[in-house]
């Protein structure tokens, strides 16, 4: 899988730009604040209708623009498909797929797959769980992107349960504190009941959606770890070995065996889902808070046996955040048998020499990188391919 050529119209610092693309190694080269990252940020984001490095729409559109647009030709077994978004902050984006409309722009999921290496990535290591979840869930959808959906659907399954949380928890609680009551205890005990059957059916659909996640989860991180294992260990040059194992909001005694690296089934993740919630009710509608699902897991990411947030160096925190993106690279690679597009993000003037080297070496054989660098001296030598220059928003080959 490759890209051939990439437009943007309206979107970030550019009013329009055209970038022709090939196999093999495409560097953009521009100092800080030239437009390099919006450009590969827009590839991103046909791939995972998401930017790596906001969370919402509205900066990706140019400044006095309505609306950004996107467009791409994806080569795959000799095949080239157009791809095009248009991104609308606060309403509905629009997409094109083989220049058709689709009804919804998820449908374009799958048609490019990119894995993106950034700075923002230290976050993995260094940041919040929200980060390493995200990470985890990115990466089923980009294997398969039927996910997209069941994150969609917990999403909006846990702002309901939160917003009955918060506008119910008087009725919800067993006792509240009221100065004067103005109804008498038969009504607040008839809406207290109205509120828990309501309650009792959002946990219900939020065991099944979330058992769901949770299960394809723990059999992705399975299937992952053997990369993660090996890519540490080139990109680290054998220092240390890294591992990684998931944390749960399920009861003990089943979190544990998860922690192991079990992957239960799913019927025993919803009942454990269930029995948990269950157990924590009174805590939830105290705090008006979701506090069992996969919205609340980590994964714990170790260097031997310390846990590598906090104790990790910096050049072992940015190897372990790497050696995680290359995983995603290889297991992609091996369930599609192809390969997808590798972007490297600023990311070699982060590196010292020996692993800047030994990443050149692990990601020659790529069928596509694109590459983004201030200057061409931190761009190893063995990555030599076609180079634009970034200026203020313009983009001109090098000879």
């Amino acid at each position: 899988m490759h890209l051939r050529h990439v437009s943007v119209a309206d979107f970030r610092s550019y009013e329009s730009a055209d970038l022709a693309l090939g196999p093999g190694v495409t560097t953009l080269v521009g100092l800080n604040g030239q437009g390099k990252t919006n450009l590969v940020e827009a590839v991103g984001y046909l791939s995972s209708l998401g930017s790596h490095r906001v969370s919402t729409d509205a900066p990706l559109v140019r400044a006095g623009a309505e609306r950004a647009i996107i467009r791409a030709a994806v080569i795959r077994q000799d095949r080239e498909t157009m791809v095009e978004i248009e991104i609308h902050p606060g309403r509905t984006n629009r997409a094109r797929l083989a220049r058709a409309a689709v009804s919804r722009p998820r449908d374009l999921l799958g048609t490019l797959r990119t894995v993106l290496f950034a700075p923002e990535d230290l976050a993995l290591v260094k940041g919040d769980p929200g980060e390493r979840r995200r990470f985890l869930d990115d990466l089923l959808v980009a294997r398969q992107p039927r996910w997209s959906g069941v994150r969609a659907d917990l999403d909006r399954i846990l702002k309901q349960r939160s917003a009955l949380l918060k506008s119910a928890a008087p009725q919800l609680r067993r006792s509240g504190r009221r100065s004067a009551p103005r109804v008498d205890d038969g009504a607040l005990s008839a809406d207290r009941e109205a509120a828990l059957v309501t309650l009792d059916v959002w946990n219900s659909q939020l065991a099944m959606v979330g058992s769901q996640l949770l299960y394809a989860r723990l059999r992705l991180l399975r299937d992952l770890t053997p990369h993660l294992t090996q890519a540490y260990a080139e990109v680290s040059g054998g220092q240390g070995q890294a591992s990684v194992s998931y944390r749960s909001t399920v009861h003990a005694e089943l979190a544990q065996a998860i922690a192991a690296g079990e992957v239960p089934e799913v019927a025993d993740l919803h009942a454990a889902m269930v029995q948990t919630m269950a157990e924590v009710r009174d805590q939830e509608i105290e705090r008006a808070v979701n506090l069992v699902g996969p919205h609340r897991d980590d994964l714990l990411l170790t260097l031997g046996d310390l846990p590598a947030k906090g104790y990790a160096s910096h050049g072992e925190s940015w190897s372990f955040a790497l050696g995680l993106k290359l995983a995603a690279y290889h297991l992609l690679r091996h369930d599609l048998g192809e390969d997808p597009v590798l972007i490297l993000d600023d990311v070699f003037a982060e590196l010292d020499a020996g692993r800047r080297e030994r990443l050149a070496a692990l990601v020659g054989d790529c069928e596509q990188v694109i590459i983004t660098a201030a200057v061409p001296e931190d761009v190893p030598t063995a990555l030599v391919g076609r180079t634009y220059a970034v200026s203020l928003g313009c983009v001109q080959e090098s000879p």
